[in-house]
């Protein structure tokens, strides 16, 4: 009996040494398979965090472009309300010059305009009845000095000398073709300036139109600075 205690005895503790190392192989396979799981889940966590950052960096580098392209709508949006209430302001002043000034004004802006000396001249009904006469018979005057001789300063000092100016320029101008210019009957709705008409040929020296082509090409420039970046 006592062998096969012995016997017994030999069997049990070789069974809990087993469970034991089998345990103990369970539980370290247990520990490096957690560890691997940690190692995984900070990997996953860190490329989820990076790819976080980029989404995150991304979205933002979005939001401030669009914020900037905003800013700058908004910029070239006051840019343009003030060029604008500086040439509706502009006009107003023009349009409103004494009548001596506008008449020099006018007279100026038909003697650059001018490139026959033969168009017609179209103003609004309010300028062709108070200054359209003035402006063409000053034009005229001025083509006529243009193209005629120069006569002594002495002659032309005299009334007899100044009237006979006056016809040396008028025979010239008729020689030369200039200093023809005539005042239109028809009138158009402008608020200042005048249409040089020479048959189908009209050069628009309105106000406005002058002013609105010179107030497109700063809010073209406004545009372009602003949205350059």
């Amino acid at each position: 009996m006592e062998g096969i205690e012995k016997i017994t005895a030999k069997i049990a503790q070789d069974a809990r040494d087993e469970v034991r190392r089998v345990q103990e192989e369970a539980g370290a396979q247990a520990q490096a398979a957690l560890a691997e799981a940690r190692a995984q889940a900070d990997r996953e966590r860190a490329s989820i965090l990076d790819r976080g950052r980029r989404a995150a960096g991304e979205r933002l580098e979005r939001l401030t472009s669009a914020a900037g392209m905003e800013r700058r709508k908004l910029e070239l949006a006051a840019r343009q309300e003030v060029v604008g209430e500086a040439f509706d302001l502009a006009l107003e002043k023009l349009c409103a010059l004494p009548e001596e000034e506008y008449v020099r004004l006018l007279t100026a802006l038909v003697l650059e305009a001018s490139s026959t000396g033969r168009e017609q001249l179209i103003f609004s009904p309010r300028d062709r009845a108070q200054i359209g006469k003035q402006v063409v018979v000053a034009a005229n005057e001025a083509l006529a000095s243009q193209a005629a001789p120069e006569l002594p300063d002495g002659l032309t000092d005299s009334k007899v000398g100044a009237f006979l100016g006056k016809v040396v320029n008028t025979t010239a101008a008729m020689v030369a073709g200039t200093g023809m210019l005539t005042l239109s009957q028809e009138t158009r709705d402008i608020r200042g300036g005048f249409i040089l008409v020479d048959g189908d040929v009209e050069v628009n020296c309105a106000f406005e139109t002058m002013l609105a082509l010179e107030r497109e090409k700063l809010e073209r420039q406004a545009a372009e600075r602003l949205f350059e970046r």
